[in-house]
């Protein structure tokens, strides 16, 4: 484009894009500037003077945040942790709400909706999914997880999904993880954000509702990456922990309901399996094969030994079975109830899922139940219990065969 000396040029729009997208010492235009909202003001002040952008134009950061928190007030018993950028906001919102049944040792979980999910998909879209998990614990014993809502960033479940065994001591110390994912058939599933909801904030019997923003997942420190300090701290608060809770603090593998009762009419007890939740898995395809063994130690004659039948394919079996064992009350005081579990294999040795003993030389909970059920005789006691790694052939020893080792 030639003209003469000391005229004005005029530059026609195709030619101002091109001037924009070249490299070199030409700065943007200011007119077209204001087509790029989110890029702000240049030095120069683009935009009219003002540097403001357009109203239909304004970018997602502009809007009040009250609107992308879904207006979630404190009474509705929600947390909002959000990071410092807009990281938090663009993965979306869930809503749900938690009741602990402490009659029943339930914990409802019912998961309603999510909003403005994060795309995970190349259509702009996702396949979400929830899945829950109680901390600390096994997590493969203890997830659950709801339908799969397909092509949707707003999708609505509306499941009610019920961990069964909690105690009191639970809702104390655990804490529920919601994480949010995105199903691939092709490919492995993707995970979109998560909530951690500490089972404390829960009172008994009352609903409560949350509607919060989902967080990014928070990967734990290796120790090669931590510094000196921070790994002094962090093994002195999992030595605190674990002092707080008893020593050999061991993996979870699933919850039993027993039942105990001494007769007097029978001169025996009678020890009920009633049902079993979130056992561990132990067959590739997901599941187990689970049945309980009973042990009352010390058997000298080895005839205290009774079984259920194997139930196939489930973490949470019903056996509802009931094995008596003749003995005098006052006799019961110095033995030790021994329960495992087992999952069942056809051409192999069968797995070992967890264990618990109840006896004077347990702890907790499985001691409590032990002890009211001498001292409430022709009484039905049900009480749920934790299964955990070890086999229970070392706890279930006398407190004399302890106090020598």
């Amino acid at each position: 484009m030639r003209g003469r000396r000391g005229d004005r040029m005029t530059i026609n729009i195709q030619e101002h894009m091109a001037i924009n997208v070249c490299p070199g010492p030409i700065r943007p235009i200011r007119q077209i500037s204001d087509y790029f909202p989110r890029r702000g003001p240049g030095p120069e002040g683009g935009g009219k003077g003002s540097g403001e952008a357009p109203a239909h134009l304004a970018p997602l950061a502009l809007a009040p945040p009250a609107a992308l928190l879904g207006a979630t007030t404190p009474e509705d018993g929600a947390e909002v942790d959000s990071y410092d950028s807009d990281d938090t906001t663009a993965l979306g919102t869930l809503e749900f709400d938690l009741l602990y049944d402490q009659a029943s040792c339930t914990l409802h979980c019912s998961i309603l909706r999510a909003k403005g999910l994060k795309p995970m998909d190349f259509n702009g879209l996702a396949d979400p999914y929830v899945k829950l998990h109680l901390l600390p614990g096994a997590c493969k014993a203890n997830k659950l997880k709801t339908k799969t809502q397909r092509n949707t960033l707003n999708p609505v479940w509306n499941e009610d999904l019920t961990y069964s065994g909690i105690t009191d001591d639970d809702i104390t110390h655990k804490v529920l993880r919601i994480s949010v994912c995105d199903e691939d058939k092709l490919s492995h599933n993707e995970f979109i954000g998560e909530i951690r909801v500490p089972l404390r904030r829960l009172k008994p019997s009352q609903k409560k509702h949350f509607n919060i923003c989902l967080e990014r997942q928070v990967p734990l420190a290796s120790p090669s990456s931590m510094s000196a300090a921070l790994r002094g701290i962090s093994c002195y608060l999992r030595e605190l922990e674990q002092a707080e809770q008893g020593p050999g603090l061991l993996e979870e593998r699933g919850r039993i309901l027993l039942s105990l009762s001494y007769s007097s009419q029978r001169q025996g007890l009678l020890v009920g399996i009633v049902r079993c939740a979130h056992l561990a898995a132990m067959d590739v395809n997901g599941y187990s094969d689970p049945y309980v063994k009973t042990y009352l130690r010390p058997d000298v004659d080895k005839k205290s030994k009774h079984k259920t039948c194997v139930k196939k394919k489930t973490l949470n079996p019903e056996f509802n079975e009931e094995f008596f064992y003749e003995m005098e009350l006052s006799a019961l005081a110095t033995k030790t109830l021994e329960v495992t579990v087992w999952d069942y294999d056809i051409g192999k040795s069968n797995d070992f899922i967890g264990g618990v003993s109840l006896g004077p030389g347990t702890r907790g909970e499985a001691q409590k139940h032990w002890s009211e059920c001498l001292q409430q005789p022709d009484t039905a006691l049900e009480r749920w219990h934790t299964l955990t790694s070890e086999l229970p052939a070392a706890a279930g020893a006398l407190p004399s065969a302890c106090v020598r080792q």
